[in-house]
């Protein structure tokens, strides 16, 4: 009898069993949203008959968006969606080991370990610039979000990865947080040409609940393409996803998120400030729509996950909910998104009448 491996369920931000929280700082969605255009696009989408089954017109216009051909493009039922899917086909095609970063989303690993492959972290302090130059290596499936999640930080390892890839290996890049990034005196890092490119617009257009997503493939593996749309399921993305993702292709809603990044960089100054006013040790380096915090409890003697279990249930109550990153690797940390001032005012009450420490 065949035993199936016992796999944890993902820790995911957003609603839970209260419902939706009041002031949701839990997820990365941009907080100036929805956009307009694109829920103008959705409340016309025609649910009353399938899309084309290869998605022909849209490929087209998300090719047109990143200068590809459409045979470089997949499209998917989500970012998750498509990380388990290319498991999948990396565990066919011979590869049998993750790497992944030191933090990092969860369904990467997931998805390794539903197939049998040995899960590896890079360290933080690790010489990434010889990631992955060993011909000898076995097989690899890599990731690395950029910006990365949680931390906000550009993951090292990408000047590394404008080089060769070692046969038998592939590399995903994770996109879903480079449209908000907010840091201005930095350059951003330049897409390695070598690896796959996912992207998840949802978050950046203020739409999580619809869930689309694709992947630009490197120049050279659209026999790859072929294969991973042989492993999907039929019709991967509805009338809806399809309706957000084709009017994302378009120049207005791509000039529409530019335009909010001013205003969520403000809104993300005024955040860290209170953080610090509240006693709580705000991470340095993040330059996205999101940031790390360390509570006062991690100083604290005993279990500090527990204790931060326990505070963000109390908050939770005051309908407000922040992302625990014990599942990050980060005990006593939690992950904020930014969110408009009012919010962070209820944020601020709250915190103040639970009489947790510091101001």
């Amino acid at each position: 009898m065949l035993t199936l491996p016992s796999i944890p369920l993902g820790v995911h931000g957003g609603p839970d069993a209260l419902g939706v929280p009041v002031h949701d700082f839990s997820t990365n969605s941009n907080a100036c949203g929805p956009c307009p255009a694109v829920l103008d696009a959705l409340q016309q989408a025609d649910a009353t008959r399938y899309p084309d089954p290869a998605y022909t017109a849209l490929r087209a216009a998300l090719a047109a968006l990143h200068g590809v051909t459409p045979d470089r493009i997949v499209v998917a039922g989500s970012a998750s969606e498509f990380i388990h899917r290319i498991t999948t086909w990396a565990r066919l095609h011979g590869c049998t080991q993750v790497q992944l970063p030191p933090h990092s989303y969860g369904d990467y690993a997931q998805a390794a370990q539903a197939h049998g492959l040995a899960v590896l972290r890079r360290s933080a302090k690790a010489l990434v610039g010889m990631e992955g130059t060993d011909a000898a290596a076995p097989a690899t499936l890599h990731w690395a979000c950029e910006p990365a999640s949680p931390l906000g930080t550009v993951d090292g390892v990408l000047s590394a990865w404008h080089g060769p890839t070692p046969p038998g290996s592939v590399r995903v890049l994770d996109c879903a947080y480079r449209p908000l990034r907010l840091a201005v005196n930095s350059t951003d890092p330049a897409l390695p040409a070598s690896a796959w490119q996912l992207w998840s617009p949802n978050k950046s257009l203020g739409l999580t609940g619809v869930r689309a997503a694709y992947a630009v493939a490197p120049a050279g593996a659209e026999g790859t393409v072929l294969a991973l749309q042989g492993l999907a399921a039929s019709w991967p993305v509805g009338a809806h996803g399809v309706a957000l993702l084709e009017v994302w292709a378009t120049p207005a809603v791509q000039q529409w998120v530019a335009d909010c990044l001013p205003t969520l960089r403000s809104w993300k100054d005024r955040q860290m400030a209170l953080c610090t006013q509240l006693g709580w040790s705000v991470v340095p380096g993040s330059l996205a729509n999101y940031f790390v915090a360390t509570l006062p409890t991690a100083q604290c003697a005993g279990d500090s996950s527990a204790q931060t279990a326990s505070l963000l249930a109390a908050l939770r109550q005051h309908g407000i909910k922040l992302r625990d990153c014990t599942s990050f690797g980060l005990p006593g940390a939690v992950r904020l998104g930014v969110l408009p001032p009012a919010s962070q005012d209820a944020l601020r009450t709250a915190w103040q009448a639970m009489h947790v420490g510091g101001p």
